[in-house]
């Protein structure tokens, strides 16, 4: 059965732990997929100089953060990897071999909501920068066929991504900025995928100095077919400025 294509914002390590509206909705959101053969994960937190993909049996979960409390080193997402899945996507993409990545927090923090089971294999595709926006949509040309073999295809990054426009507090008023840069987005995951591709939203640059929470967005649009359906699956604001936007194709 083909699987769908989410993509989802992770905002802070926090999230791993906290009981928030945005924690509720993916744990909610976990009970309605079906479940999928394996999961293809493109997180912001894998940005490398050429395609990579994780050819990994028993991957490692990374705690790749700093200053969080101690509850957040000690999860473990425990869960195998994908290898047949994973050396052809390697080989549909002609990207390299890493057989030593384990699971950035980019990965793994939106999976223990998502399938707390751990009872799904994973692998993950590292996100290139070294290519411009329209190669990573039209990437998701090749990751749609991923979907017809049962394959769900997650990217993890987040809709707004500027750490020095953040504030302290979880619950701080949305910043105006922020807030028509997201409605600015919202509009063109429906209607404008070209706005999306050039980059054309307002306050662009100040919602994204770095793109790489910004780049795993373009793959799984590309990866929707002809009459396949964009949801929102949550919206809203964290920090003030993070949209914590969440949707999926399919």
């Amino acid at each position: 059965m083909r699987q769908s294509a989410l993509f989802i914002s992770h905002g802070s390590p926090m999230n791993i732990i906290d009981d928030n509206p945005y924690t509720q909705s993916l744990k909610q959101l976990g009970t309605t997929l079906a479940k999928p053969k394996a999961i293809l994960i493109l997180s912001a937190h894998w940005a490398t100089n050429g395609s990579v993909v994780s050819v990994v049996d028993k991957p490692e979960t990374i705690h790749d953060f700093f200053g969080f409390p101690d509850d957040l080193y000690a999860i473990k997402y425990d869960v195998k990897g994908e290898i047949a899945s994973s050396l052809l996507l390697a080989e549909l993409t002609h990207a390299r071999i890493d057989r030593r990545h384990g699971f950035d927090h980019g990965a793994w923090s939106v999976l223990v909501h998502l399938f707390p089971k751990h009872d799904v294999p994973v692998f993950q595709l590292s996100i290139d920068m070294s290519k411009p926006a329209l190669w990573h949509y039209d990437l998701g040309k090749t990751l749609s066929t991923l979907r017809d073999q049962g394959i769900m295809i997650i990217g993890s990054g987040n809709v707004t991504h500027n750490l020095g426009d953040t504030q302290s507090d979880r619950d701080a008023p949305v910043e105006k900025w922020a807030k028509e840069f997201d409605d600015a987005f919202s509009n063109a995951l429906i209607h404008d995928h070209e706005k999306l591709i050039s980059f054309d939203l307002p306050h662009f640059a100040h919602a994204h100095p770095t793109l790489e929470h910004y780049l795993p967005i373009l793959p799984i649009l590309g990866s929707q077919r002809e009459g396949e359906i964009i949801h929102t699956v949550y919206e809203g604001f964290q920090h003030g400025t993070l949209s914590m936007r969440c949707f999926k194709v399919g």
